[in-house]
Protein backbone atom coordinates (compact mmCIF):
# COMPACT_ATOMS: atom_id res chain seq x y z
CA UNK A 1 0.00 0.00 0.00
CA UNK A 2 1.38 3.52 -0.72
CA UNK A 3 2.20 5.98 1.93
CA UNK A 4 -0.48 9.00 3.15
CA UNK A 5 0.50 11.72 1.94
CA UNK A 6 0.72 14.76 4.66
CA UNK A 7 1.61 18.87 3.90
CA UNK A 8 3.19 20.66 6.93
CA UNK A 9 3.15 24.14 6.80
CA UNK A 10 5.07 26.06 9.44
CA UNK A 11 7.61 29.38 9.77
CA UNK A 12 9.88 27.62 12.28
CA UNK A 13 12.03 25.62 10.37
CA UNK A 14 13.21 23.20 13.47
CA UNK A 15 9.40 22.61 14.23
CA UNK A 16 9.16 21.79 10.67
CA UNK A 17 12.37 19.34 10.52
CA UNK A 18 11.47 17.56 13.67
CA UNK A 19 7.40 16.79 12.64
CA UNK A 20 8.63 15.52 9.35
CA UNK A 21 11.02 13.23 10.85
CA UNK A 22 8.63 12.28 13.73
CA UNK A 23 5.73 11.37 10.37
CA UNK A 24 8.20 9.70 8.08
CA UNK A 25 9.42 7.52 10.86
CA UNK A 26 5.52 6.50 10.64
CA UNK A 27 5.95 5.76 7.20
CA UNK A 28 3.86 8.82 6.27
CA UNK A 29 5.27 10.56 2.88
CA UNK A 30 5.80 14.18 4.31
CA UNK A 31 6.00 18.00 2.37
CA UNK A 32 7.16 20.53 4.29
CA UNK A 33 6.54 24.69 3.50
CA UNK A 34 8.07 27.64 5.46
CA UNK A 35 5.57 29.53 4.38
CA UNK A 36 1.95 30.19 2.94
CA UNK A 37 3.01 30.35 -0.54
CA UNK A 38 4.95 27.14 -0.76
CA UNK A 39 2.16 25.19 0.94
CA UNK A 40 -0.65 25.91 -1.90
CA UNK A 41 2.20 25.60 -4.64
CA UNK A 42 2.27 21.88 -2.92
CA UNK A 43 -1.42 21.65 -2.54
CA UNK A 44 -1.55 22.48 -6.34
CA UNK A 45 0.98 19.93 -7.36
CA UNK A 46 -0.59 17.05 -5.91
CA UNK A 47 -3.22 15.10 -3.29
CA UNK A 48 -2.58 15.27 0.25
CA UNK A 49 -4.33 12.79 2.19
CA UNK A 50 -3.72 15.52 5.30
CA UNK A 51 -2.58 19.12 5.94
CA UNK A 52 -1.18 20.13 9.62
CA UNK A 53 -0.97 24.10 9.37
CA UNK A 54 0.45 26.50 11.93
CA UNK A 55 -2.24 28.93 13.29
CA UNK A 56 0.52 31.90 13.18
CA UNK A 57 1.95 32.16 9.88
CA UNK A 58 4.55 34.68 8.07
CA UNK A 59 1.96 36.67 6.73
CA UNK A 60 -1.10 35.72 7.30
CA UNK A 61 -3.04 33.25 9.85
CA UNK A 62 -3.45 29.47 9.44
CA UNK A 63 -7.62 29.35 9.21
CA UNK A 64 -7.25 31.69 6.03
CA UNK A 65 -4.38 29.21 4.71
CA UNK A 66 -6.88 26.13 5.19
CA UNK A 67 -9.72 28.17 3.77
CA UNK A 68 -7.99 28.65 0.60
CA UNK A 69 -6.52 24.91 0.73
CA UNK A 70 -9.89 23.63 0.85
CA UNK A 71 -10.96 25.73 -2.19
CA UNK A 72 -8.53 23.36 -4.21
CA UNK A 73 -8.70 20.13 -1.78
CA UNK A 74 -11.83 19.67 0.06
CA UNK A 75 -11.54 17.14 1.30
CA UNK A 76 -8.17 17.13 2.60
CA UNK A 77 -8.65 17.03 6.80
CA UNK A 78 -6.47 19.91 8.39
CA UNK A 79 -4.93 19.62 12.10
CA UNK A 80 -3.94 23.16 13.14
CA UNK A 81 -0.74 23.92 15.64
CA UNK A 82 -1.50 25.86 18.97
CA UNK A 83 0.03 27.42 21.27
CA UNK A 84 -1.72 27.59 24.99
CA UNK A 85 -2.40 31.02 24.38
CA UNK A 86 -4.48 30.41 21.11
CA UNK A 87 -6.87 28.09 21.75
CA UNK A 88 -9.86 29.74 21.18
CA UNK A 89 -8.23 31.14 17.83
CA UNK A 90 -7.88 26.89 17.04
CA UNK A 91 -11.74 26.05 18.17
CA UNK A 92 -12.84 28.80 15.69
CA UNK A 93 -10.34 26.99 12.97
CA UNK A 94 -12.75 24.10 13.75
CA UNK A 95 -15.57 25.64 13.18
CA UNK A 96 -14.50 26.31 9.92
CA UNK A 97 -13.63 23.22 8.93
CA UNK A 98 -10.69 22.14 10.71
CA UNK A 99 -10.22 18.49 11.71
CA UNK A 100 -8.83 19.31 15.16
CA UNK A 101 -5.72 21.09 16.65
CA UNK A 102 -2.77 20.61 18.82
CA UNK A 103 -1.41 22.41 21.18
CA UNK A 104 2.07 23.24 21.40
CA UNK A 105 5.17 21.65 22.80
CA UNK A 106 2.99 18.04 22.12
CA UNK A 107 4.54 14.92 22.30
CA UNK A 108 5.54 12.61 19.62
CA UNK A 109 2.76 10.29 20.90
CA UNK A 110 0.03 12.63 20.13
CA UNK A 111 1.53 14.11 17.21
CA UNK A 112 0.79 10.77 15.68
CA UNK A 113 -2.80 9.92 17.39
CA UNK A 114 -4.32 12.63 16.10
CA UNK A 115 -2.92 12.44 12.39
CA UNK A 116 -4.04 8.60 13.02
CA UNK A 117 -7.73 9.65 13.64
CA UNK A 118 -7.65 12.58 10.91
CA UNK A 119 -6.88 9.60 8.50
CA UNK A 120 -9.25 7.17 9.77
CA UNK A 121 -12.01 9.92 9.72
CA UNK A 122 -10.75 10.64 5.83
CA UNK A 123 -11.33 6.73 5.30
CA UNK A 124 -14.84 7.06 6.86
CA UNK A 125 -16.14 9.81 5.06
CA UNK A 126 -14.47 8.74 1.79
CA UNK A 127 -16.38 5.20 2.60
CA UNK A 128 -19.61 7.08 3.46
CA UNK A 129 -19.53 9.47 -0.04
CA UNK A 130 -19.01 5.63 -1.94
CA UNK A 131 -21.33 4.00 -0.47
CA UNK A 132 -24.09 7.02 -0.81
CA UNK A 133 -22.73 6.91 -4.78
CA UNK A 134 -23.68 3.71 -5.05
CA UNK A 135 -27.42 3.64 -3.19
CA UNK A 136 -28.11 6.33 -5.67
CA UNK A 137 -26.67 4.90 -8.58
CA UNK A 138 -28.94 2.07 -7.70
CA UNK A 139 -31.98 3.26 -6.48
CA UNK A 140 -32.25 6.28 -8.89
CA UNK A 141 -35.64 6.17 -11.15
CA UNK A 142 -33.57 6.11 -14.67
CA UNK A 143 -31.70 2.93 -12.90
CA UNK A 144 -34.84 0.68 -11.70
CA UNK A 145 -35.23 -1.86 -14.47
CA UNK A 146 -38.94 -1.49 -15.70
CA UNK A 147 -40.45 -0.25 -19.43
CA UNK A 148 -43.52 -1.67 -19.08
CA UNK A 149 -46.21 1.19 -19.53
CA UNK A 150 -47.75 0.22 -16.02
CA UNK A 151 -44.22 0.24 -14.25
CA UNK A 152 -43.56 3.84 -16.09
CA UNK A 153 -46.88 5.29 -14.36
CA UNK A 154 -45.81 4.24 -11.13
CA UNK A 155 -42.45 6.07 -11.76
CA UNK A 156 -43.94 9.19 -12.82
CA UNK A 157 -46.55 9.12 -9.95
CA UNK A 158 -43.20 8.54 -7.37
CA UNK A 159 -41.40 11.35 -9.20
CA UNK A 160 -44.11 13.59 -8.85
CA UNK A 161 -44.61 12.89 -4.85
CA UNK A 162 -41.01 12.58 -3.59
CA UNK A 163 -40.29 16.01 -2.87
CA UNK A 164 -43.94 15.97 -0.49
CA UNK A 165 -44.26 15.44 2.75
CA UNK A 166 -47.35 13.15 1.93
CA UNK A 167 -47.55 9.67 3.68
CA UNK A 168 -47.72 7.25 0.97
CA UNK A 169 -49.41 3.71 0.84
CA UNK A 170 -47.68 1.26 -1.29
CA UNK A 171 -49.70 -2.39 -1.99
CA UNK A 172 -48.68 -4.94 -3.77
CA UNK A 173 -47.85 -8.29 -3.97
CA UNK A 174 -44.69 -9.50 -2.14
CA UNK A 175 -41.69 -9.64 -4.09
CA UNK A 176 -42.53 -6.59 -6.38
CA UNK A 177 -40.10 -4.52 -4.87
CA UNK A 178 -41.96 -2.23 -2.61
CA UNK A 179 -38.73 -1.41 -0.54
CA UNK A 180 -36.73 -0.36 -3.66
CA UNK A 181 -39.52 2.11 -4.40
CA UNK A 182 -39.31 3.20 -1.04
CA UNK A 183 -35.87 3.93 -1.52
CA UNK A 184 -36.12 6.06 -4.70
CA UNK A 185 -38.42 8.00 -3.17
CA UNK A 186 -36.54 8.63 -0.17
CA UNK A 187 -33.59 9.46 -2.57
CA UNK A 188 -35.00 11.62 -4.95
CA UNK A 189 -36.29 14.10 -2.53
CA UNK A 190 -35.14 16.49 -0.13
CA UNK A 191 -34.37 14.23 2.64
CA UNK A 192 -32.01 12.05 1.18
CA UNK A 193 -29.65 13.14 3.05
CA UNK A 194 -30.96 12.32 6.32
CA UNK A 195 -31.54 8.93 7.66
CA UNK A 196 -33.39 5.99 5.46
CA UNK A 197 -35.51 3.66 8.21
CA UNK A 198 -37.03 0.53 7.77
CA UNK A 199 -38.88 -1.80 9.35
CA UNK A 200 -40.80 -4.72 8.83
CA UNK A 201 -44.16 -4.85 11.32
CA UNK A 202 -44.16 -8.91 10.76
CA UNK A 203 -40.72 -9.38 12.04
CA UNK A 204 -40.91 -8.04 15.12
CA UNK A 205 -42.60 -9.67 17.98
CA UNK A 206 -45.59 -7.74 18.95
CA UNK A 207 -44.57 -7.28 22.74
CA UNK A 208 -41.48 -5.32 21.12
CA UNK A 209 -42.44 -3.42 18.13
CA UNK A 210 -44.29 -0.48 20.21
CA UNK A 211 -40.79 0.17 22.24
CA UNK A 212 -38.95 -0.41 18.94
CA UNK A 213 -40.34 2.21 17.16
CA UNK A 214 -40.87 4.93 19.95
CA UNK A 215 -38.28 3.83 22.12
CA UNK A 216 -38.43 3.65 25.62
CA UNK A 217 -37.42 4.60 29.25
CA UNK A 218 -35.28 3.66 31.67
CA UNK A 219 -37.24 0.95 33.79
CA UNK A 220 -39.99 1.64 31.78
CA UNK A 221 -40.13 -2.31 31.80
CA UNK A 222 -37.85 -5.13 32.67
CA UNK A 223 -35.19 -5.01 30.91
CA UNK A 224 -34.76 -1.52 30.09
CA UNK A 225 -31.75 -0.70 31.65
CA UNK A 226 -31.22 2.68 29.63
CA UNK A 227 -32.85 4.79 27.86
CA UNK A 228 -33.28 4.07 24.11
CA UNK A 229 -34.47 6.50 21.00
CA UNK A 230 -36.18 4.16 19.13
CA UNK A 231 -36.54 4.45 15.22
CA UNK A 232 -39.23 7.26 14.88
CA UNK A 233 -36.34 9.33 16.62
CA UNK A 234 -33.71 7.57 14.74
CA UNK A 235 -35.17 8.82 11.57
CA UNK A 236 -35.92 12.29 12.46
CA UNK A 237 -35.43 14.35 9.48
CA UNK A 238 -35.68 11.90 6.85
CA UNK A 239 -37.48 8.80 6.24
CA UNK A 240 -39.51 5.75 7.93
CA UNK A 241 -40.86 2.62 5.72
CA UNK A 242 -42.91 0.69 7.73
CA UNK A 243 -42.97 -2.55 5.87
CA UNK A 244 -46.50 -5.40 6.08
CA UNK A 245 -48.27 -2.40 8.43
CA UNK A 246 -51.05 -4.42 8.53
CA UNK A 247 -49.38 -6.86 10.63
CA UNK A 248 -49.30 -3.90 12.85
CA UNK A 249 -51.34 -4.93 16.68
CA UNK A 250 -53.78 -2.30 17.07
CA UNK A 251 -52.37 -0.92 20.23
CA UNK A 252 -49.04 0.30 18.40
CA UNK A 253 -51.82 1.30 15.34
CA UNK A 254 -53.53 4.04 18.05
CA UNK A 255 -49.45 5.64 18.40
CA UNK A 256 -48.86 5.77 15.11
CA UNK A 257 -52.06 7.47 13.98
CA UNK A 258 -51.10 9.94 16.92
CA UNK A 259 -47.96 10.42 15.10
CA UNK A 260 -49.48 10.93 11.77
CA UNK A 261 -52.20 13.42 13.77
CA UNK A 262 -50.11 15.23 15.72
CA UNK A 263 -46.39 15.25 14.65
CA UNK A 264 -45.17 13.59 18.23
CA UNK A 265 -45.09 11.07 20.46
CA UNK A 266 -44.31 9.36 23.47
CA UNK A 267 -41.58 6.80 24.14
CA UNK A 268 -42.67 4.16 26.98
CA UNK A 269 -42.58 4.84 30.14
CA UNK A 270 -42.52 8.40 29.43
CA UNK A 271 -45.18 11.42 29.90
CA UNK A 272 -42.90 14.11 27.78
CA UNK A 273 -43.98 13.86 24.19
CA UNK A 274 -41.20 13.95 21.30
CA UNK A 275 -41.80 16.26 18.43
CA UNK A 276 -41.13 14.73 15.41
CA UNK A 277 -40.36 15.45 11.53
CA UNK A 278 -40.39 12.58 9.60
CA UNK A 279 -42.00 11.17 6.54
CA UNK A 280 -44.24 8.15 6.57
CA UNK A 281 -43.91 5.67 3.90
CA UNK A 282 -46.20 2.28 4.65
CA UNK A 283 -46.57 -0.87 2.50
CA UNK A 284 -48.69 -3.79 2.60
CA UNK A 285 -49.35 -7.10 0.80
CA UNK A 286 -53.27 -7.74 2.66
CA UNK A 287 -55.95 -5.96 1.66
CA UNK A 288 -56.21 -3.47 4.53
CA UNK A 289 -59.78 -2.41 3.42
CA UNK A 290 -60.75 -6.14 4.37
CA UNK A 291 -58.83 -6.04 7.81
CA UNK A 292 -60.67 -2.97 8.69
CA UNK A 293 -64.07 -4.87 7.73
CA UNK A 294 -62.66 -7.35 9.95
CA UNK A 295 -61.85 -5.58 12.79
CA UNK A 296 -57.75 -6.10 12.37
CA UNK A 297 -57.14 -3.35 11.08
CA UNK A 298 -58.20 0.78 12.31
CA UNK A 299 -60.22 2.46 9.78
CA UNK A 300 -58.85 6.01 10.48
CA UNK A 301 -55.93 4.61 10.33
CA UNK A 302 -56.71 3.09 7.58
CA UNK A 303 -57.64 6.99 5.65
CA UNK A 304 -54.37 8.75 7.10
CA UNK A 305 -52.32 6.32 5.82
CA UNK A 306 -54.40 5.99 2.32
CA UNK A 307 -53.09 9.66 1.22
CA UNK A 308 -51.16 8.98 -1.87
CA UNK A 309 -51.44 5.15 -2.80
CA UNK A 310 -49.36 3.66 -5.18
CA UNK A 311 -50.11 -0.12 -6.50
CA UNK A 312 -46.63 -1.97 -7.57
CA UNK A 313 -47.88 -5.04 -10.46
CA UNK A 314 -46.59 -7.98 -9.77
CA UNK A 315 -44.95 -9.78 -12.57
CA UNK A 316 -47.12 -11.31 -14.45
CA UNK A 317 -48.39 -7.96 -15.04
CA UNK A 318 -45.99 -6.67 -16.78
CA UNK A 319 -44.19 -9.51 -18.56
CA UNK A 320 -42.57 -6.80 -20.79
CA UNK A 321 -40.07 -6.34 -18.58
CA UNK A 322 -38.80 -10.04 -17.57
CA UNK A 323 -36.15 -10.00 -20.31
CA UNK A 324 -34.94 -6.58 -19.24
CA UNK A 325 -34.73 -8.02 -15.69
CA UNK A 326 -32.99 -11.54 -16.94
CA UNK A 327 -30.65 -9.29 -18.21
CA UNK A 328 -30.07 -7.24 -15.56
CA UNK A 329 -29.42 -10.23 -12.98
CA UNK A 330 -27.21 -11.99 -15.92
CA UNK A 331 -24.97 -8.90 -15.27
CA UNK A 332 -24.95 -8.82 -11.73
CA UNK A 333 -24.58 -12.54 -10.83
CA UNK A 334 -22.05 -12.93 -13.78
CA UNK A 335 -19.83 -10.18 -12.43
CA UNK A 336 -20.37 -11.97 -9.00
CA UNK A 337 -19.33 -15.20 -9.69
CA UNK A 338 -16.75 -14.14 -12.57
CA UNK A 339 -18.12 -16.11 -15.28
CA UNK A 340 -19.26 -14.98 -19.18
CA UNK A 341 -22.58 -15.61 -19.74
CA UNK A 342 -23.63 -14.44 -23.11
CA UNK A 343 -27.43 -15.07 -22.28
CA UNK A 344 -30.27 -17.67 -22.67
CA UNK A 345 -31.08 -20.15 -25.05
CA UNK A 346 -34.87 -19.06 -26.70
CA UNK A 347 -36.62 -22.43 -25.11
CA UNK A 348 -35.12 -20.88 -21.55
CA UNK A 349 -36.19 -17.49 -22.13
CA UNK A 350 -40.03 -19.25 -23.21
CA UNK A 351 -40.18 -21.01 -20.01
CA UNK A 352 -39.64 -17.95 -17.83
CA UNK A 353 -42.57 -15.94 -20.04
CA UNK A 354 -44.75 -18.61 -19.94
CA UNK A 355 -44.23 -19.07 -16.25
CA UNK A 356 -46.90 -17.35 -13.28
CA UNK A 357 -43.94 -16.02 -10.77
CA UNK A 358 -45.98 -15.93 -7.65
CA UNK A 359 -42.66 -14.64 -5.68
CA UNK A 360 -42.08 -12.04 -8.45
CA UNK A 361 -38.95 -10.23 -9.44
CA UNK A 362 -37.62 -11.49 -6.39
CA UNK A 363 -38.23 -15.38 -7.47
CA UNK A 364 -37.23 -14.49 -10.84
CA UNK A 365 -33.59 -13.18 -9.60
CA UNK A 366 -33.27 -16.28 -7.50
CA UNK A 367 -34.17 -18.27 -10.71
CA UNK A 368 -31.30 -16.53 -12.16
CA UNK A 369 -28.87 -16.60 -9.62
CA UNK A 370 -29.50 -20.49 -9.38
CA UNK A 371 -29.04 -20.49 -13.00
CA UNK A 372 -25.45 -18.61 -13.28
CA UNK A 373 -24.28 -20.86 -10.57
CA UNK A 374 -25.19 -24.22 -12.17
CA UNK A 375 -24.34 -23.44 -15.73
CA UNK A 376 -21.18 -24.75 -17.28
CA UNK A 377 -21.70 -22.75 -20.41
CA UNK A 378 -21.34 -19.84 -21.61
CA UNK A 379 -25.52 -19.58 -22.21
CA UNK A 380 -28.58 -20.84 -19.89
CA UNK A 381 -30.16 -23.54 -20.82
CA UNK A 382 -33.88 -24.46 -20.39
CA UNK A 383 -32.97 -27.58 -18.44
CA UNK A 384 -31.81 -24.71 -15.31
CA UNK A 385 -34.72 -22.82 -15.44
CA UNK A 386 -37.64 -23.58 -12.82
CA UNK A 387 -36.41 -27.10 -12.89
CA UNK A 388 -38.03 -27.97 -10.00
CA UNK A 389 -41.26 -26.78 -10.77
CA UNK A 390 -44.00 -27.71 -13.56
CA UNK A 391 -45.37 -24.86 -15.83
CA UNK A 392 -48.56 -24.15 -13.46
CA UNK A 393 -51.99 -25.01 -15.46
CA UNK A 394 -54.29 -22.47 -14.80
CA UNK A 395 -57.80 -22.38 -14.61
CA UNK A 396 -60.23 -22.67 -17.12
CA UNK A 397 -61.28 -19.47 -18.92
CA UNK A 398 -64.26 -17.77 -20.33
CA UNK A 399 -63.47 -18.27 -24.07
CA UNK A 400 -62.73 -14.44 -24.71
CA UNK A 401 -60.90 -14.16 -21.85
CA UNK A 402 -58.68 -16.46 -22.67
CA UNK A 403 -58.30 -15.78 -26.46
CA UNK A 404 -57.02 -12.84 -25.20
CA UNK A 405 -54.55 -13.79 -22.90
CA UNK A 406 -53.25 -15.94 -25.68
CA UNK A 407 -53.20 -13.16 -27.96
CA UNK A 408 -51.12 -10.88 -25.87
CA UNK A 409 -48.80 -13.78 -24.55
CA UNK A 410 -48.36 -14.33 -28.54
CA UNK A 411 -47.38 -10.59 -29.17
CA UNK A 412 -45.28 -10.29 -26.10
CA UNK A 413 -43.49 -13.43 -27.56
CA UNK A 414 -42.99 -12.43 -31.05
CA UNK A 415 -41.60 -8.87 -30.04
CA UNK A 416 -38.93 -10.70 -27.60
CA UNK A 417 -38.18 -13.17 -30.11
CA UNK A 418 -37.82 -10.17 -33.11
CA UNK A 419 -36.33 -7.65 -30.36
CA UNK A 420 -39.22 -5.05 -30.85
CA UNK A 421 -38.99 -5.09 -34.55
CA UNK A 422 -42.30 -4.87 -35.30
CA UNK A 423 -41.79 -5.63 -39.70
CA UNK A 424 -40.00 -9.03 -38.68
CA UNK A 425 -42.56 -9.88 -35.89
CA UNK A 426 -45.74 -9.43 -38.53
CA UNK A 427 -44.29 -11.31 -41.23
CA UNK A 428 -43.90 -14.14 -38.72
CA UNK A 429 -47.31 -13.99 -37.61
CA UNK A 430 -48.30 -13.22 -41.41
CA UNK A 431 -50.23 -10.35 -40.47
CA UNK A 432 -49.89 -7.15 -41.98
CA UNK A 433 -48.14 -4.39 -39.53
CA UNK A 434 -51.50 -2.00 -39.90
CA UNK A 435 -53.09 -4.52 -37.92
CA UNK A 436 -50.37 -5.37 -35.20
CA UNK A 437 -50.34 -2.31 -34.23
CA UNK A 438 -54.36 -1.89 -33.33
CA UNK A 439 -53.60 -5.46 -31.30
CA UNK A 440 -50.76 -3.43 -29.82
CA UNK A 441 -52.70 -0.78 -28.64
CA UNK A 442 -55.62 -3.00 -27.82
CA UNK A 443 -53.12 -5.01 -25.24
CA UNK A 444 -50.96 -1.39 -23.84
CA UNK A 445 -48.06 -3.30 -25.15
CA UNK A 446 -45.01 -1.25 -26.54
CA UNK A 447 -42.64 -2.48 -28.80
CA UNK A 448 -40.21 -0.20 -28.23
CA UNK A 449 -39.24 -1.72 -25.25
CA UNK A 450 -38.55 -4.62 -26.13
CA UNK A 451 -35.38 -3.20 -28.67
CA UNK A 452 -32.09 -3.54 -26.58
CA UNK A 453 -30.55 -0.86 -25.90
Amino acid sequence: MSSKKILVADDDSNLLELIRMRLESANYDVATALNENEAIEEVKKEAFDLSIIDLRLVHRDGISLMEELHLINPDMPVIILTAHGSIESAVEAMKKGAFDYLTKPFSPQELLLQVARAMENRRLTSEVKRLEGLLQERYDFENIVAKSQRMQRVLEQISRIANTDSTVYIYGESGTGKELITMAIHLASERKGKHFVAINCAAIPETLLESELFGYEKGAFTGAIRNSKGLFAHAAGGTIFLDEIGDMPLLTQAKLLRVLQERQFYPVGSQKPVDIDVRVIVATNKDLEAEVKNGSFREDLFYRIHVIPIYLPSLRERKEDIPLLVDHFLKIFSRQMKKEIKGLTPMAMQKLMLYDWPGNVRELENTIEYAVAMTQQDVITDDLILHTKGIVQEPLKPLKEARDAFEREYLLRLLELTRGNVSRAATLAGKYRADFYNLFKKHDIKPENFKKT
